[in-house]
Formats: structure tokens, C-alpha cells, sequence
């Protein structure tokens, strides 16, 4: 078996006051949650702070980590995904954003459409206080494990 090195990424729900979600639209998979990859020497902390003011313009605080995801087909990921809250800022559309906005969670996952990104939004909308750890495949998208995190019984 050949070993094949894995990016790791990080990926933020940010949510406002008004209880609002932060999306930003990517050129290519379209609306989704500010991410992006860990540069080298970087914690996930200083990434996801990082990542989310690249992509929206605001600052952020972060809160638990709600779920991670391993991509299992090439390029294999490992992706830490957390939840957070606006701290200010403006938003601000990037190289790595055409548009950023605050909407519904109504509005959010109808606006989602890649699946591997809306799977992501849905995990953790039903964040209920314990980590789940997921792993999937992409061509096509397809679920091959789930498991709640959460304390021993």
C-alpha cells in the first residue's frame, strides 16, 4: 500500500446575532462555509481564523469542534469543522470568494448545492454537543462511516 499524503483542512459555521449563517461562493462548488487548507507550521485555530477572514472579511470566535470528515478518494483530506460566531469586520468578497452573505439556515441549505458542502452544512446544523467523525468518497458522493464522538458508555 502506498502512502499518500493528506491535506487538512479547516471549515467554519458562522452564525450572527440574528442567528444568521455566513456562506461565501466559491468559483467552482458555489455556496458554502468559509474553509480552506492549513498552511505549514499552522495550528487549526490560527487557520480557521485565517481562512474565514480571507474568504468573508470578518473575524470570528470559535467555538466546538462539531465534526470531521476524511475524504478518502484522491486528493485524500482530513477536514476539521467547527462552529463560530461573528466578532465584526465587514464582509468582504475575495480571490478565494465572488460573493459572502449572512442567510437563514433555511435560506443556507437551499443554497448549498454540492454535495459534499451541503453534507458539511447538515452536519452541523445538528450539532447537539458531541463530535461526529464521518468519511466519505467523491465520483460519486457516498457516506462510508459515521460515528457519534461523544463520552464512553
Amino acid at each position: 500500500m502506498t502512502s499518500v499524503p493528506q491535506s487538512v483542512i479547516v471549515a467554519c459555521l458562522v452564525s450572527n446575532a440574528a442567528e444568521e449563517l455566513l456562506l461565501i461562493r466559491h468559483h467552482r462548488r458555489g455556496w458554502e462555509m468559509p474553509q480552506g487548507h492549513v498552511e505549514q507550521g499552522e495550528d487549526l485555530i490560527a487557520a480557521l481564523h485565517r481562512e474565514v477572514r480571507e474568504e468573508s472579511g470578518v473575524s470570528v470566535e470559535i467555538g466546538p469542534l462539531a465534526a470531521v470528515w476524511s475524504k478518502l478518494t484522491a486528493p485524500p483530506a482530513l477536514i476539521f469543522t467547527f462552529l463560530g460566531r461573528y466578532r465584526g469586520g465587514e464582509l468582504a468578497a475575495s480571490s478565494d470568494s465572488l460573493e459572502a452573505g449572512w442567510f437563514t439556515a433555511a435560506e443556507a441549505t437551499g443554497m448549498v448545492t454540492n454535495p459534499v458542502m451541503r453534507e458539511r452544512l447538515e452536519a452541523l446544523l445538528s450539532y447537539r454537543g458531541s463530535t461526529r467523525y464521518l468519511s466519505y468518497t467523491t465520483g460519486p458522493f457516498q457516506f462510508r462511516l459515521e460515528k457519534d464522538l461523544g463520552g464512553w458508555t
